[in-house]
C-alpha cells in the first residue's frame, strides 16, 4: 500500500475517533445532566411526598385523637344517660315498690280488720250499746287451774285466752296467784244480774257499779273480774293485795287495762275489773298514764288492727 494513502487513512481514522470521543463525552455529559436532573427531581418529589406523608400522619393523628375524644365523650354521655335512666328506673321501681308495699300493707290491714270484731275496742260503759244478739265469735271455757270457783264456768274470747294465760303464768312464776272470778256474760245474764243488784242495793247504788244490759264490757268476752286468795271469795279489798299491785305494774304488757280506776266518770273504782285491749294500746295508755275511757273513740279505733299482734 502507498504510504501516503496509509497516512491519509490513519489521519481520517483519528479524526473519526476524535469525533466519536467528543460525541461520547457529549453523550456522557448529557446523560450525567439527565441523571442529575432526574435525581434532583426525584429528591424534590420524595421530599414533597415525605412532607405530604408527615402532614397526612399529623392529620391522621389529629383525626384519631378527635375520634377518640368523640368516642370517649359519647361513651361518657352514654354511661351518664344509662346511669340516669337506670337511676330514673330505680326511682320509679322504688316508687312502685313503695306503692306496692303500701297497697300490700293496706291490703294486709284490711284483711286483718275484716277478721277482727270492730266491737272489741268500743267504749260501751254508758256510751255504746250491744244488742241482745251480740256474742263473741269464739269463746273458750277457763280451765280449772285459772278460775276461782269450781262451781262456776267463766268463759273468755278465744284469742284473748292466750294473752291472759301467759299473764297468769308469769304472775305465778313471780309468786302471785290470780284467778278469774267472772268472765263473759250474755245480754240476758247481765239483765238478770242488774235486776238482782237493783233489788239488793237499790237502783241508784246498783247503777254506780253495774252496767245495764247492752252496756257491759263483759258481753264482749274480753273483760274479766280477777280475784286472789285471802279475800274469802269477795272482790272487795282486791286493791290491797299483791295481785293488784302486780297487775298495775305488768298487766299492760299482756294487753290488759283497768277499765274503772279511781276517779273515773263511769262507775265506782273496780280494781278487779280488767279488759283486754291489745298490747300496743295498753302500753300506750300505760306510758301516757291515761285511762281507756279518757281517749277519743276515733283514736282508739286506730289500734284495732294491732289488737292481737
Amino acid at each position: 500500500m502507498d504510504w501516503h494513502i496509509l497516512k491519509t487513512n490513519v489521519h481520517e481514522f483519528l479524526k473519526k475517533l476524535e469525533r466519536i470521543h467528543w460525541f461520547a463525552v457529549g453523550g456522557f455529559l448529557i446523560l450525567a445532566i439527565a441523571i442529575g436532573y432526574v435525581a434532583w427531581y426525584g429528591y424534590n418529589r420524595l421530599q414533597d411526598i415525605s412532607n405530604q406523608v408527615t402532614m397526612l400522619q399529623a392529620n391522621v393523628a389529629s383525626t384519631t385523637q378527635s375520634l377518640k375524644d368523640t368516642i370517649s365523650q359519647a361513651q361518657n354521655n352514654l354511661t351518664n344517660n344509662i346511669r340516669k335512666n337506670v337511676g330514673d328506673i330505680q326511682d320509679k321501681l322504688g316508687n312502685y315498690q313503695q306503692q306496692v308495699g303500701t297497697l300490700s300493707g293496706t291490703l294486709n290491714t284490711l284483711q286483718k280488720l275484716s277478721k277482727t270484731d270492730p266491737q272489741l275496742l268500743e267504749k260501751y260503759s254508758k256510751i255504746f250499746f250491744l244488742n241482745e244478739n251480740y256474742a263473741p265469735a269464739e269463746l273458750i271455757a277457763i280451765p280449772d287451774d285459772y278460775k276461782y270457783s269450781s262451781t262456776k264456768y267463766p268463759q273468755i274470747s278465744t284469742p284473748v285466752w292466750i294473752y291472759m294465760k301467759r299473764m297468769f303464768d308469769d304472775a305465778t312464776v313471780a309468786g302471785i296467784k290470780i284467778y278469774v272470778f267472772s268472765g263473759y256474760r250474755s245480754f240476758s245474764e247481765q239483765s238478770a244480774l242488774k235486776s238482782q243488784y237493783k233489788v239488793i242495793y237499790g237502783i241508784g247504788t246498783a247503777n254506780s257499779f253495774s252496767a245495764d244490759q247492752g252496756y257491759s264490757e263483759h258481753q264482749l268476752g274480753t273483760a274479766m273480774d280477777f280475784i286472789t286468795t285471802g279475800l274469802g271469795g269477795q272482790l272487795d279489798g282486791f286493791d290491797g293485795t299483791s295481785a293488784y299491785t302486780w297487775l298495775i305494774t305488768n298487766a299492760y304488757k299482756y294487753g290488759f287495762i283497768l277499765s274503772y280506776p279511781k276517779n273515773n266518770s263511769y262507775y265506782v273504782f273496780e280494781p278487779w275489773h280488767w279488759r283486754f285491749v291489745g298490747v300496743k294500746l295498753a302500753t300506750d295508755l300505760h306510758n301516757a298514764n291515761q285511762n281507756f275511757y279518757d281517749w277519743d273513740q276515733r283514736t282508739i279505733d286506730n289500734y284495732l288492727v294491732n289488737l292481737f299482734d
